[in-house]
């Protein structure tokens, strides 16, 4: 499909979002770009399911960008980034945030270098490493997937996050997931998350951590 009308594509999902502050044009392009550059090192190394690139509009970049409501101060690290997600959308999109992305997947993280070279995000790091190895200075927003339970997730990243800060937690569907938190956490906020031309039920979690 052409970057145009990838472009258009992605340009009608965000006018759907309502995003205070959209991406300009020049972002949108390299947004695209970034997914143009996944699924051609996705042909050769498994770094995602989704292999329709139209899909990757939805499914990754629009995703990604439902988070920045939600994001707070100017760094954030994004556990278990995968192929860049959200880290790389958000780091495209607000060039003012520092976004280090954590992965344990070698060949994963050896895509999100390539793509921090070929995109020039100067404010965009990547580390090879486990999250409970990981031993950057903490964040104010660390925005995770749910690989586990919020409890999980939370307690193993606890180090990664500083006081006053805030987890922003990628979920699927909620159920009692959230009943059980770390102490010194609390829940702010749940919001069902509408991400355009997509069917899955979808939330965000927003957990403040005290010191």
């Amino acid at each position: 499909m052409p970057s145009d009308t990838l472009v258009a594509r992605l340009s009608k999902g965000i006018d759907q979002l309502g995003l205070d502050h959209p991406p300009d044009q020049a972002k949108r392009q390299k947004l695209i770009a970034y997914i143009e550059l996944l699924e051609r090192w996705n042909r050769k190394v498994n770094l995602t399911a989704i292999s329709s690139i139209e899909e990757m509009v939805e499914r990754h970049l629009l995703d990604s960008l439902t988070a920045a409501p939600y994001l707070e101060g100017e760094s954030l690290i994004d556990v278990g980034s995968g192929a860049g997600l959200p880290g790389i959308p958000i780091a495209i999109t607000q060039p003012s945030v520092s976004v280090l992305m954590l992965d344990s997947a070698a060949r994963k993280t050896r895509f999100i270098q390539q793509a921090i070279a070929e995109l020039g995000l100067d404010n965009a790091q990547v580390t090879h490493t486990r999250v409970q190895d990981a031993t950057p200075v903490a964040a104010q927003t660390v925005v995770a997937r749910a690989f586990s339970t919020p409890l999980d997730i939370i307690e193993s990243c606890r180090h990664l996050c500083r006081d006053g800060g805030v987890f922003v937690l990628f979920m699927g569907h909620v159920n009692n997931k959230l009943d059980v938190l770390p102490d010194g956490c609390t829940l702010e906020r749940v919001d069902v998350i509408n991400v355009p031309d997509s069917e899955a039920t979808r939330h965000i979690a927003v957990c403040r951590v005290r010191s």
